[in-house]
């Protein structure tokens, strides 16, 4: 007898969509999150928020839908935890010495990040309906606040060893630094990459050494 659909859960398939072969299942714990996570990033990149499932990330995942409920209550619940833990794996925090090489490294992560499968489902999601839902809404400012958090030490080392003025405020040096990437990437469409990054961290640097962000 076939199991019943949780409540809330997706049909098995997707309008449209061939439906998947079952991969064998992962493992358990860790091993089982990472590849559930992983797959929801991915199915949010192709298929794009609304028409993300459980059932989806289940097979792409090679486990059991029931699997995926144990853990996540809801289908956004499962997003905004991939969302979250994503990012900061994603776009390491670099201390290279000086600010010119941290700004640096930190504009190539994102430009990069932009560029690939987790820049992708973040983007999906934020302009989506999704940034409606409480739950996303939440997580979007929570992983936003997170990543100037982590980067404010950039901002904060180079004050100390006097590349900055005192004063400088970390949070918006690194907005300033993030803006014309988002820029092209979500209002002209532009690609992002390494020169992209390299002129947005010169303009930073430049109004930053001239106290624009105190």
């Amino acid at each position: 007898m076939p199991e019943p659909d949780l409540p809330g859960a997706a049909p098995a398939s997707v309008p449209g969509r061939p439906a998947a072969e079952r991969r064998p299942v992962v493992g358990r714990g860790e091993k089982v999150r990472a590849a559930v996570l992983d797959a929801t990033l991915a199915e949010l990149a192709e298929m794009r928020y609304a028409a993300l499932t459980v059932d989806g990330v289940a097979r792409r995942a090679g486990v059991h839908k029931t699997t995926v409920y144990r853990r996540w209550k809801d289908r956004d619940a499962l997003i905004v935890d991939a969302l979250t833990g994503q990012l900061a794996a994603d776009i390491p925090i670099p201390d290279t010495g000086t600010v010119e090489g941290d700004l640096r490294a930190l504009a190539r992560g994102l430009a990069s990040w932009l560029g690939g499968p987790s820049g992708a489902a973040v983007l999906a999601v934020m302009l989506s309906e999704a940034v409606q839902a409480p739950g996303i809404v939440e997580a979007r400012a929570r992983i936003f606040e997170d990543r100037l958090r982590r980067a404010e030490p950039v901002v904060e080392r180079a004050v100390e060893r006097g590349e900055l003025p005192a004063g400088v405020d970390p949070a918006e040096v690194i907005k300033a630094l993030a803006a014309p990437l988002y820029f092209r990437v979500l209002i002209t469409a532009e690609p992002v990459d390494g020169a992209v990054a390299d002129r947005a961290v010169v303009a930073t640097l430049a109004a930053a050494r001239h106290g624009a962000f105190g």
